[in-house]
């Protein structure tokens, strides 16, 4: 009896560990239905396909074993190497934007973590996936043939040069941002195929459909994003570069509006916000309504900000409320807050105005945040940020104090 303890004893803590992945594994899958509900249709993604591949694709196992709490937000992640894995809503809107079909070979350009091909590899024929990112291309290979991915092929190389050898491809989709779309990935567009690229400045990008006719790209404008910048030849050509001894934001007034729509220009990844009238300055105030807790409810801008020359952000906004509450925590309350990332795209503070709540009147609130000395960029984002209820933001401004000599 004494000798069969110790195999019991195993047995046990072999049962007790396979319960306790189980439960996790059912966590994950609650976790990610519900971001699928809410991030991915609610905001009007409709393509059953696109969404079934979201659905059973597990993101957290792309994403490094510290970020896997956050797996199933719609929001970017650090994966390392300075780059990110992008808000699941994007993922999705970029894939149906694509018209993926179940004969196409599709190229993408920027790896990253392996979690954009794996959402299109049920949906396509093949996968070319380039990555120029030694130690992320060939981690995230290793993700994809140990998910069992078999119909995507990925190597280490400088994306702007396309992959030669297997084209044409039927659709390009291309996960990080060049100023202008590289030659060879229009060169190795097929007739009649679609590609989908941000492009634009480093902070202030739109995300551009292509369809290739006569031989030409046709582009049609979609909507502001904020992607990692393209790296190697495309940005050693890049003709506009950010200035982070001078942050700074665009539109903070809201008076311009996109092409062909009704968003604030310069603001991304708007949620259950709105242009509304009766603002204290200009014509245009946003406004943002939510009734349910801790839903996504905001807009934000990036900017470069270099934490060793400048001290600290100046930051000012018109604010008004009316029956705000916090959402699932107390921390869940309107803000203007402010996140700082490093050189790595780490996280390394969040400051702002804020929180408020409750009802009031349109009010000018102003103040400064210390700049982390290893800050390199910067995120400001509006909104109820999970809280319920309703608030306005007017003439939101930031800008930076630089450090003295004798600090220097």
């Amino acid at each position: 009896m004494t000798r069969a303890l110790p195999l019991l004893l195993v047995v046990f803590l072999a049962a007790a560990e396979t319960a306790r992945a189980q439960a996790t594994q059912a966590e994950y899958d609650a976790a990610r239905n519900q971001m699928v509900d809410q991030d991915i249709v609610a905001p009007g993604i409709t393509d059953r396909g696109v969404i079934n591949s979201m659905r059973k694709t597990l993101r957290h196992e792309f994403v490094p074993s510290g970020e896997r709490q956050h797996a199933y937000y719609d929001m970017a992640l650090p994966i390392g190497a300075g780059q990110t894995i992008s808000p699941p809503f994007i993922v999705a809107y970029m894939t149906e934007q694509l018209e993926p079909q179940p004969t196409d070979k599709v190229l993408e350009i920027g790896t990253g973590s392996g979690f954009q091909a794996a959402i299109l590899s049920p949906l396509v024929d093949k996968v070319y996936s380039i990555e120029i990112v030694d130690v992320l291309g060939k981690r995230a290979a290793a993700t994809l043939k140990r998910l069992k991915y078999t119909n995507v092929i990925t190597k280490v190389d400088d994306g702007y040069k396309g992959w030669a050898e297997h084209a044409p491809f039927d659709k390009i989709v291309v996960t990080c941002s060049p100023e202008d779309v590289p030659k060879p990935l229009v060169d190795q567009l097929k007739e009649g195929g679609r590609m989908i690229v941000p492009l634009g400045q480093r902070y202030q990008q739109v995300l551009y459909l292509f369809r290739k006719e006569d031989g030409k790209l046709v582009s049609e404008a979609l909507r502001p994003t904020l992607f990692v910048p393209m790296t190697g030849t495309a940005e050693d050509q890049r003709q506009v570069k950010p200035d982070p001894l001078h942050p700074s934001i665009i539109n903070g007034t809201f008076e311009e509006t996109n092409k062909d729509s009704e968003e604030p220009r310069g603001w991304h990844y708007l949620r259950h916000g709105e242009l509304t009238g009766g603002a204290p300055e200009g014509k245009r105030a946003i406004t943002f309504t939510n009734d349910v807790p801790g839903r996504g409810c905001q807009a934000l801008q990036a900017f470069p900000v270099d934490g060793r020359k400048v001290d600290q952000l100046e930051l000012s906004t018109w604010v008004r409320v009316k029956d705000v509450q916090p959402g699932q925590n107390s921390e869940q309350l309107p803000m203007l807050a402010i996140t700082f990332y490093d050189a790595k795209r780490a996280m390394v503070g969040q400051r702002g105005l804020g929180p408020w709540r409750g009802t009031a009147d349109w009010k000018r609130e102003e103040g400064h945040v210390r700049v982390p000395t290893n800050a390199r960029e910067a995120i400001v984002r509006i909104g109820l940020l999970g809280g319920v209820g309703e608030v306005s933001f007017d003439d939101v401004q930031i800008s930076g104090t630089p450090k003295n000599e004798k600090e220097k």
